[in-house]
């Protein structure tokens, strides 16, 4: 992809790096598309890119948790069922807690990082975006945090990598520009669930007043 010269600004953009975690890659409980091939870029960028503030989520969720199609006996993973008024994807078994498919890929700097936004914790709610679970039982997203540390920090910018495209990286660049934040999604280093998605996903992100780019455009 060709993209327009994109500059960061050192104090005030961060590097939002979106469930780099082995259960979203190949052989994981919840593999996207060529999941892995995104670690070498987000290792090159968090050790030698531009950011000075970089912050990680990480999907985190207790056994039996709501999103499980397991815990719907008369479904299967990937039916669609309505929760607290929303459509619910049912997802296998995935980033279960203290399990190894949960672990931050062990190939990624982590120590970069400022922060780990753990999402999905709630056993009856469900989390894709690191700054707003979820639709609970009373019709609310509750917010996870994030957008008050990345302000206290002076960040209004935002560049969010990672997996996957269509579902967590889309939500939090969606819910990021909606909190106000200029934001950016670097397509390179994302892979998708299912990558017929992918024209979709642009859409609603550039919709959302989200710009796509690739971490080979920043300077």
């Amino acid at each position: 992809m060709s993209e327009q010269t994109v500059t960061v600004d050192r104090r005030r953009a961060a590097l939002i790096v979106v469930d780099v975690q082995p259960d979203f890659m190949e052989g994981g409980a919840l593999a996207a598309e060529r999941g892995s091939e995104v670690v070498p870029g987000i290792r090159e960028l968090m050790n030698e890119g531009p950011f000075r503030q970089i912050v990680a989520t990480q999907d985190w969720h207790p056994a039996g948790h709501v999103s499980f199609a397991s815990s719907h006996p008369d479904h299967r993973p990937f039916d669609v069922i309505e929760l607290y008024g929303h459509d619910q994807v049912l997802w296998p078994d995935h980033c279960i807690q203290d399990s190894p498919g949960a672990e931050l890929h062990p190939e990624v700097p982590w120590r970069q990082a400022s922060v780990v936004i753990r999402k999905g914790e709630d056993p009856a709610v469900d989390s894709y975006s690191g700054f707003l679970n979820n639709w609970n039982p009373d019709g609310e997203r509750p917010p996870t945090g994030l957008a008050g540390y990345l302000r206290e920090r002076g960040i209004d910018t935002v560049f969010c990598c990672g997996l996957a495209r269509d579902f967590c990286v889309k939500w939090t660049a969606e819910d990021a520009a909606d909190a106000g934040f200029r934001t950016y999604v670097l397509w390179d280093l994302t892979r998708p669930v299912d990558s017929r998605s992918d024209d979709d996903v642009r859409s609603a992100l550039e919709r959302s007043g989200v710009t796509v780019t690739s971490s080979d455009a920043l300077t």
